[in-house]
Protein backbone atom coordinates (compact mmCIF):
# COMPACT_ATOMS: atom_id res chain seq x y z
CA UNK A 1 0.00 0.00 0.00
CA UNK A 2 3.10 2.43 0.93
CA UNK A 3 4.93 1.39 -2.15
CA UNK A 4 2.06 2.18 -4.14
CA UNK A 5 1.10 5.61 -2.89
CA UNK A 6 5.01 6.45 -3.31
CA UNK A 7 5.07 5.71 -6.89
CA UNK A 8 1.96 7.46 -7.47
CA UNK A 9 3.05 10.09 -5.41
CA UNK A 10 6.25 10.14 -7.60
CA UNK A 11 4.51 10.28 -10.91
CA UNK A 12 2.19 12.88 -9.77
CA UNK A 13 5.48 15.12 -8.71
CA UNK A 14 7.13 14.46 -11.89
CA UNK A 15 4.19 14.76 -14.20
CA UNK A 16 3.68 17.87 -12.66
CA UNK A 17 7.44 19.37 -12.52
CA UNK A 18 7.37 18.16 -16.75
CA UNK A 19 4.39 20.41 -17.38
CA UNK A 20 5.79 23.63 -15.16
CA UNK A 21 9.44 23.34 -16.49
CA UNK A 22 9.81 24.80 -20.12
CA UNK A 23 12.65 25.56 -22.27
CA UNK A 24 12.60 27.97 -25.04
CA UNK A 25 15.30 27.53 -27.81
CA UNK A 26 17.54 30.27 -29.02
CA UNK A 27 15.75 32.52 -31.76
CA UNK A 28 12.72 31.90 -30.29
CA UNK A 29 10.16 33.20 -28.21
CA UNK A 30 7.31 31.38 -26.17
CA UNK A 31 3.76 33.19 -25.04
CA UNK A 32 2.06 32.08 -21.63
CA UNK A 33 -1.02 32.02 -20.99
CA UNK A 34 -3.26 32.22 -17.53
CA UNK A 35 -6.57 30.53 -17.61
CA UNK A 36 -6.62 31.81 -21.85
CA UNK A 37 -5.29 34.95 -20.77
CA UNK A 38 -1.43 36.69 -21.85
CA UNK A 39 0.50 36.77 -19.08
CA UNK A 40 3.74 37.23 -19.88
CA UNK A 41 6.88 36.58 -22.57
CA UNK A 42 9.45 33.83 -22.21
CA UNK A 43 12.66 34.25 -23.83
CA UNK A 44 15.31 31.70 -24.63
CA UNK A 45 16.73 29.56 -21.55
CA UNK A 46 14.82 27.51 -19.03
CA UNK A 47 11.35 28.79 -17.43
CA UNK A 48 8.93 27.40 -14.77
CA UNK A 49 5.37 28.11 -15.38
CA UNK A 50 2.12 27.04 -12.85
CA UNK A 51 1.27 23.37 -13.57
CA UNK A 52 -2.37 23.58 -14.86
CA UNK A 53 -2.58 27.00 -14.43
CA UNK A 54 -0.38 28.60 -16.79
CA UNK A 55 0.05 27.33 -20.20
CA UNK A 56 2.58 28.31 -23.37
CA UNK A 57 -0.07 29.38 -26.10
CA UNK A 58 2.14 29.87 -28.81
CA UNK A 59 6.35 29.63 -29.59
CA UNK A 60 7.99 31.02 -32.39
CA UNK A 61 11.11 32.04 -33.57
CA UNK A 62 12.80 35.44 -33.97
CA UNK A 63 14.49 35.74 -36.73
CA UNK A 64 14.32 36.85 -39.94
CA UNK A 65 13.21 35.28 -42.41
CA UNK A 66 12.33 35.25 -46.18
CA UNK A 67 8.72 35.63 -47.71
CA UNK A 68 8.34 34.66 -51.81
CA UNK A 69 5.26 36.85 -53.52
CA UNK A 70 3.82 35.26 -55.85
CA UNK A 71 3.80 36.72 -58.93
CA UNK A 72 0.50 38.96 -60.09
CA UNK A 73 -1.00 41.25 -63.11
CA UNK A 74 -0.18 44.92 -62.70
CA UNK A 75 -1.56 47.54 -64.68
CA UNK A 76 0.74 50.57 -65.37
CA UNK A 77 -0.54 54.26 -65.64
CA UNK A 78 -0.39 54.31 -69.40
CA UNK A 79 -2.31 50.78 -69.56
CA UNK A 80 -0.04 48.34 -70.52
CA UNK A 81 -0.66 45.04 -68.17
CA UNK A 82 2.30 43.37 -66.23
CA UNK A 83 3.63 40.62 -64.16
CA UNK A 84 5.55 41.00 -61.21
CA UNK A 85 7.05 39.56 -57.98
CA UNK A 86 9.16 39.99 -55.23
CA UNK A 87 10.86 38.71 -52.58
CA UNK A 88 9.93 40.27 -48.47
CA UNK A 89 12.64 40.03 -45.58
CA UNK A 90 10.80 40.20 -42.53
CA UNK A 91 11.18 39.36 -38.63
CA UNK A 92 8.89 39.55 -35.49
CA UNK A 93 9.81 42.37 -32.74
CA UNK A 94 6.90 41.77 -30.70
CA UNK A 95 5.58 38.30 -30.32
CA UNK A 96 2.64 39.23 -28.52
CA UNK A 97 1.24 41.60 -30.99
CA UNK A 98 1.88 38.98 -33.46
CA UNK A 99 -0.01 36.14 -32.06
CA UNK A 100 -3.06 38.00 -30.84
CA UNK A 101 -3.13 40.83 -33.33
CA UNK A 102 -3.53 39.28 -36.64
CA UNK A 103 -4.57 36.07 -37.92
CA UNK A 104 -2.22 33.76 -40.03
CA UNK A 105 0.55 36.65 -39.89
CA UNK A 106 2.08 35.19 -42.93
CA UNK A 107 -0.34 35.33 -45.16
CA UNK A 108 -1.37 38.97 -44.02
CA UNK A 109 1.92 40.22 -45.05
CA UNK A 110 1.77 38.40 -48.39
CA UNK A 111 -1.62 40.23 -48.71
CA UNK A 112 -0.59 43.74 -48.21
CA UNK A 113 2.68 42.93 -50.23
CA UNK A 114 0.70 42.83 -53.26
CA UNK A 115 -1.72 45.54 -52.70
CA UNK A 116 1.21 47.63 -52.07
CA UNK A 117 2.95 46.52 -55.15
CA UNK A 118 -0.39 47.01 -57.39
CA UNK A 119 -0.50 50.58 -55.79
CA UNK A 120 3.14 51.39 -56.56
CA UNK A 121 3.42 50.30 -59.99
CA UNK A 122 0.35 51.71 -61.11
CA UNK A 123 1.27 55.22 -60.36
CA UNK A 124 4.21 54.72 -62.91
CA UNK A 125 4.49 54.17 -66.99
CA UNK A 126 5.93 50.91 -68.02
CA UNK A 127 9.45 52.62 -69.12
CA UNK A 128 9.70 53.94 -65.46
CA UNK A 129 9.26 50.56 -63.84
CA UNK A 130 12.17 49.33 -65.53
CA UNK A 131 14.41 52.20 -64.29
CA UNK A 132 12.78 53.11 -61.75
CA UNK A 133 12.89 49.59 -59.56
CA UNK A 134 15.70 50.88 -56.55
CA UNK A 135 13.05 53.59 -55.95
CA UNK A 136 9.91 51.39 -55.92
CA UNK A 137 12.31 48.86 -53.48
CA UNK A 138 12.55 51.91 -50.98
CA UNK A 139 8.65 52.95 -51.31
CA UNK A 140 7.40 49.49 -50.73
CA UNK A 141 9.62 49.40 -47.76
CA UNK A 142 8.58 52.20 -46.32
CA UNK A 143 5.03 51.21 -47.02
CA UNK A 144 4.88 47.91 -45.65
CA UNK A 145 6.90 48.65 -42.02
CA UNK A 146 4.81 51.30 -41.51
CA UNK A 147 1.54 48.84 -42.47
CA UNK A 148 2.90 45.84 -40.37
CA UNK A 149 4.32 47.54 -37.19
CA UNK A 150 1.24 47.55 -35.61
CA UNK A 151 1.37 43.29 -35.87
CA UNK A 152 4.69 43.32 -34.22
CA UNK A 153 6.76 42.93 -37.35
CA UNK A 154 9.48 44.70 -39.15
CA UNK A 155 10.24 44.20 -43.00
CA UNK A 156 13.59 44.64 -43.28
CA UNK A 157 14.06 44.63 -47.29
CA UNK A 158 11.84 44.27 -50.74
CA UNK A 159 13.13 42.97 -53.44
CA UNK A 160 11.22 43.15 -56.79
CA UNK A 161 12.54 40.27 -58.73
CA UNK A 162 11.15 39.86 -62.25
CA UNK A 163 8.73 42.63 -64.31
CA UNK A 164 7.26 40.92 -67.24
CA UNK A 165 5.39 42.96 -69.95
CA UNK A 166 2.55 41.26 -71.72
CA UNK A 167 3.86 39.00 -74.61
CA UNK A 168 2.56 41.53 -77.33
CA UNK A 169 4.00 44.23 -75.49
CA UNK A 170 7.86 42.54 -74.75
CA UNK A 171 7.25 42.09 -79.06
CA UNK A 172 6.68 45.27 -79.75
CA UNK A 173 9.70 46.76 -77.76
CA UNK A 174 12.19 44.15 -79.41
CA UNK A 175 10.83 45.48 -82.81
CA UNK A 176 11.52 48.93 -81.32
CA UNK A 177 15.02 48.31 -79.86
CA UNK A 178 15.76 47.03 -82.90
CA UNK A 179 14.77 49.79 -85.48
CA UNK A 180 16.41 51.81 -82.00
CA UNK A 181 20.33 49.77 -82.87
CA UNK A 182 19.77 50.07 -86.37
CA UNK A 183 19.57 53.80 -86.08
CA UNK A 184 22.11 54.19 -83.63
CA UNK A 185 24.56 52.17 -86.26
CA UNK A 186 23.50 54.60 -89.02
CA UNK A 187 24.52 57.41 -87.36
CA UNK A 188 27.24 55.94 -85.89
CA UNK A 189 28.48 55.05 -89.42
CA UNK A 190 27.44 58.36 -91.02
CA UNK A 191 29.43 60.08 -88.62
CA UNK A 192 32.27 58.02 -89.20
CA UNK A 193 32.22 58.54 -92.60
CA UNK A 194 31.79 62.25 -91.89
CA UNK A 195 34.66 62.49 -90.00
CA UNK A 196 37.24 60.21 -92.00
CA UNK A 197 36.38 62.56 -94.87
CA UNK A 198 37.13 65.67 -92.60
CA UNK A 199 40.32 63.75 -91.94
CA UNK A 200 41.42 62.97 -95.49
CA UNK A 201 40.89 66.59 -96.92
CA UNK A 202 42.78 68.11 -93.76
CA UNK A 203 45.43 65.88 -94.74
CA UNK A 204 45.31 66.68 -97.81
CA UNK A 205 45.11 70.57 -97.15
CA UNK A 206 48.01 70.36 -94.84
CA UNK A 207 50.08 67.95 -97.51
CA UNK A 208 49.59 70.80 -100.16
CA UNK A 209 50.45 73.22 -97.67
CA UNK A 210 53.90 71.87 -96.50
CA UNK A 211 54.04 70.84 -100.08
CA UNK A 212 54.20 74.62 -101.43
CA UNK A 213 56.03 75.78 -98.05
CA UNK A 214 58.90 73.16 -99.14
CA UNK A 215 58.80 74.47 -102.37
CA UNK A 216 59.00 78.32 -101.31
CA UNK A 217 61.97 77.68 -98.95
CA UNK A 218 63.80 75.55 -101.60
CA UNK A 219 62.82 78.89 -104.07
CA UNK A 220 64.27 81.54 -101.54
CA UNK A 221 67.32 79.01 -100.65
CA UNK A 222 67.78 78.57 -104.93
CA UNK A 223 67.36 82.62 -105.28
CA UNK A 224 69.83 83.23 -102.25
CA UNK A 225 72.53 80.87 -103.98
CA UNK A 226 72.74 82.51 -106.97
CA UNK A 227 72.73 85.74 -105.44
CA UNK A 228 75.71 85.02 -103.52
CA UNK A 229 77.35 83.59 -106.41
CA UNK A 230 76.99 86.20 -108.14
CA UNK A 231 78.04 88.55 -105.66
CA UNK A 232 81.24 86.34 -105.23
CA UNK A 233 81.88 86.20 -108.92
CA UNK A 234 81.55 89.95 -109.07
CA UNK A 235 83.71 90.13 -105.97
CA UNK A 236 86.53 87.76 -107.58
CA UNK A 237 86.31 89.59 -111.17
CA UNK A 238 87.31 92.67 -109.45
CA UNK A 239 89.87 91.60 -107.15
CA UNK A 240 91.60 89.99 -110.40
CA UNK A 241 91.02 93.52 -112.09
CA UNK A 242 92.13 95.09 -109.04
CA UNK A 243 95.05 93.42 -109.19
CA UNK A 244 95.83 93.36 -112.96
CA UNK A 245 95.51 97.24 -112.73
CA UNK A 246 98.11 97.17 -109.94
CA UNK A 247 100.05 94.89 -111.62
CA UNK A 248 100.26 97.27 -114.61
CA UNK A 249 101.00 100.29 -112.40
CA UNK A 250 103.87 98.73 -110.91
CA UNK A 251 105.28 97.77 -114.02
CA UNK A 252 105.09 100.64 -115.49
CA UNK A 253 106.39 102.39 -112.87
CA UNK A 254 109.55 99.86 -112.16
CA UNK A 255 109.43 100.42 -116.34
CA UNK A 256 110.26 104.05 -115.67
CA UNK A 257 112.73 104.21 -112.71
CA UNK A 258 115.09 101.72 -114.68
CA UNK A 259 114.63 103.46 -117.80
CA UNK A 260 115.05 106.72 -115.87
CA UNK A 261 116.68 109.28 -118.53
CA UNK A 262 117.04 106.69 -121.21
CA UNK A 263 115.98 107.48 -124.71
CA UNK A 264 113.34 104.88 -125.67
CA UNK A 265 111.77 104.99 -122.29
CA UNK A 266 108.01 106.59 -124.07
CA UNK A 267 108.35 103.97 -126.61
CA UNK A 268 108.25 101.05 -124.18
CA UNK A 269 105.99 102.81 -122.05
CA UNK A 270 103.57 102.54 -125.32
CA UNK A 271 104.25 99.36 -126.01
CA UNK A 272 103.20 98.18 -121.80
CA UNK A 273 100.01 100.30 -122.83
CA UNK A 274 98.83 98.96 -126.05
CA UNK A 275 99.41 95.88 -124.37
CA UNK A 276 97.17 96.10 -121.76
CA UNK A 277 94.67 97.48 -124.21
CA UNK A 278 94.51 94.25 -126.13
CA UNK A 279 94.62 91.92 -122.96
CA UNK A 280 91.64 94.15 -122.20
CA UNK A 281 89.74 93.81 -125.62
CA UNK A 282 90.12 90.05 -125.16
CA UNK A 283 88.43 89.74 -121.48
CA UNK A 284 85.43 91.71 -122.75
CA UNK A 285 85.44 89.52 -125.81
CA UNK A 286 85.37 86.31 -123.55
CA UNK A 287 82.52 87.84 -121.22
CA UNK A 288 79.31 85.97 -121.61
CA UNK A 289 77.67 88.67 -119.99
CA UNK A 290 79.26 91.28 -122.30
CA UNK A 291 78.76 93.11 -125.37
CA UNK A 292 81.72 92.46 -128.11
CA UNK A 293 83.05 95.08 -130.47
CA UNK A 294 84.30 93.60 -133.66
CA UNK A 295 87.25 94.99 -135.22
CA UNK A 296 88.49 94.64 -138.33
CA UNK A 297 91.90 93.17 -138.72
CA UNK A 298 93.06 95.71 -141.59
CA UNK A 299 92.19 98.54 -139.16
CA UNK A 300 94.56 97.26 -136.16
CA UNK A 301 97.68 99.05 -137.25
CA UNK A 302 95.96 102.54 -137.93
CA UNK A 303 94.25 101.59 -133.93
CA UNK A 304 97.97 101.28 -132.97
CA UNK A 305 99.10 104.83 -134.50
CA UNK A 306 95.71 106.40 -132.88
CA UNK A 307 96.69 104.90 -129.49
CA UNK A 308 100.63 105.98 -129.96
CA UNK A 309 99.01 109.48 -130.43
CA UNK A 310 97.50 109.43 -127.54
CA UNK A 311 100.33 108.71 -125.65
CA UNK A 312 103.10 110.76 -128.12
CA UNK A 313 102.63 113.12 -124.72
CA UNK A 314 105.91 112.86 -122.84
CA UNK A 315 104.84 111.18 -119.76
CA UNK A 316 106.07 113.10 -116.67
CA UNK A 317 107.13 109.91 -114.37
CA UNK A 318 106.50 112.28 -111.18
CA UNK A 319 102.46 112.12 -112.39
CA UNK A 320 102.70 108.16 -112.17
CA UNK A 321 101.75 107.03 -108.32
CA UNK A 322 105.08 106.29 -106.48
CA UNK A 323 103.27 103.72 -104.11
CA UNK A 324 105.72 101.41 -103.64
CA UNK A 325 103.39 98.18 -104.72
CA UNK A 326 106.39 95.63 -103.89
CA UNK A 327 104.85 95.95 -100.00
Amino acid sequence: MDLWSFVIGAGVFFGMGGASFKIVNQGEEALVASFGKYKRKLPAGPHFILPFIDTVSYKGSIKEQVLDIPAQQCITRDNVPITADAVVYWRVVDMEKAYYRVENLRQAIINIVLTQIRSELGSLELDETFTARNKINELLLRDLDDATEPWGVKVTRVELRDILPAKAVQESMELQMTAERKKRAAILTSEGDREAAINKARGLADSQLLNAEASQKAAILEAEGQKQSRILRAEAERQEQVLKAQGTAQAMQVLLQSMKGHPQANEALQFLLAQSYLTMATTVGSSGSSKVMFMDPRSLPSTLEGLKSIVDTPIDPSDLPTQDWTK
